[in-house]
């Protein structure tokens, strides 16, 4: 290959915005002369190097615009802490089916249980698969859909979030909402209703949902529409957050009897 050539195949490239191409390119080249491959296997093994490398832009740039909280994934979940929960069908979960058939999630569950942690690593699998996805605590989400009705751009914001193929809605029934929040959290529902997923997570039962949204006229519409296509998962168990607690003070403890010890003798 001469020298212009290569510089022409460079700068093409580069046009291309074959990133990840132009940096294997050299080493690449040298492997195939080396080990005599012909022009279909390199061409194999580069494309498919730059569509891996486009993917994974592609999944941390959704990643960054989701909003997480933290970046969990399920490999990192406890299973065996939670005896509660069918990793089974955590498993099925991830494979992103009830996307594709616009189905929710609801994660039920005291305090400290891994509801966020399996809601954002399903999250997680979703912006992995290009899927649209957007993370929000409950609160947050109420605070700015109350400013944009003040604003008069209530539609605006209802359609931004209502695009977003997967929605998740975190701490619901963590602070108390007025007759106004709850209206606006049941226009969201409605719009995305049977169009696109969301996954919720509470700390209350559904029978409680109704001290959640103010009105039990509300309450009811919401949950029609929230579990008519559904899989609900109520996890009973201790919190991962008592837990490793206690397996501080246990070290600290630790660390304080050997130090007593080491300065007795």
């Amino acid at each position: 290959m001469s020298e212009l050539v290569y510089e022409r195949l460079k700068e093409n490239l580069d046009s291309l915005k074959m990133r990840n191409t132009l940096e294997i390119l050299d080493n690449y080249l040298e492997r195939a002369i080396k080990d005599d491959l012909n022009i279909v296997t390199v061409l194999d093994h580069i494309f498919a190097e730059e569509a891996k490398s486009r993917r994974n832009r592609a999944y941390e740039q959704q990643v960054q615009l989701s909003g997480f909280p933290i970046k969990k994934t399920l490999a990192e979940f406890d299973f065996s802490f939670q005896p509660s929960i069918d990793k089974r069908q955590i498993e099925e979960l991830a494979t992103m089916r009830f996307m594709e058939n616009a189905e929710n999630i609801v994660f039920l569950g005291p305090p400290g249980v891994g509801k966020t942690h399996l809601a954002t690593a399903l999250g997680l699998e979703a912006a992995r698969s290009r899927f649209s996805t957007y993370y929000i605590n409950c609160h947050t989400l109420i605070e700015q859909l109350k400013k944009a009705h003040f604003e008069n751009r209530l539609q605006d914001r209802l359609r931004i979030f209502s695009r977003y193929r997967l929605l998740i809605i975190d701490e619901i029934g963590y602070l108390p909402m007025d007759i106004q929040g709850a209206n606006l959290f049941f226009q969201l529902i409605a719009r995305r209703y049977e169009k696109a997923s969301t996954i919720f997570t509470s700390n209350k039962t559904f029978s409680q949902w109704n001290e959640i949204f103010a009105e039990v006229t509300i309450a009811s519409a919401i949950l029609d529409r929230v579990l008519h296509h559904c899989t609900v998962i109520n996890i009973k168990g201790d919190s991962y957050r008592l837990k490793e607690r206690k397996e501080y003070m246990k070290q600290k403890q630790h660390v304080i009897n050997t130090l007593f010890e080491q300065k007795q003798q």
